[in-house]
């Protein structure tokens, strides 16, 4: 009986585990874009034409944006980053992926420039010290770090993390 009952079980229990969708592996390529698309898809018009998106240290404004954030590329394998290069307003949004093994890098880096950001703005512009000190850096479910540090901050990283979400299960 107990041979029986294996024998049953055992195609019941095979096609349940072939059933089971593996979760898609995104290129860093293929991750970077999604990066971009969900930051800028998260922000005003106007947003996305003051503070560009940079995914590549091939970028222009690259060498300046990742050293004020205190990121190297060596760190990432994917990212789409935005902030104010100008110190007038706390503005920074990243989406990273970290290179193996430079999770806690990433994220230290990204916690320095959001202190910076404060300190900066603590005796200088209230309003944005209030930003900075609201940012939110968190690290999702996939392994993506996000940092959000702007005005609507909780709207703007409820939206990035629900398009990066839904993109790194395909």
């Amino acid at each position: 009986m107990k041979r029986f009952f294996s024998l049953i079980l055992l195609p019941i229990l095979l096609l349940t585990g072939c059933s089971a969708k593996p979760e898609s592996q995104l290129t860093a390529q293929e991750r970077t874009e999604l990066y971009r698309s969900a930051i800028q898809d998260a922000r005003s018009q106007d947003e996305n034409d003051a503070y560009p998106i940079i995914t590549s240290d091939a970028d222009d404004m690259a060498p300046l944006l990742l050293e004020l954030m205190g990121l190297s590329a060596g760190d990432m394998s994917a990212y789409a980053i935005s902030a104010s290069a100008m110190n007038v307003r706390a503005y920074g949004v990243a989406a990273v992926y970290p290179a193996e093994g430079k999770d806690e890098t990433v994220k230290e880096a990204l916690r320095d420039f959001v202190d910076r950001q404060k300190q900066s703005f603590e005796q200088y512009l209230a309003d944005q010290y209030d930003i900075a000190a609201n940012a939110r850096l968190e690290t999702l479910e996939d392994g993506t770090i996000l940092l959000v540090m702007c005005d609507g901050q909780d709207q703007v990283f409820t939206a990035i993390r629900s398009a990066v979400e839904a993109g790194a299960k395909g």
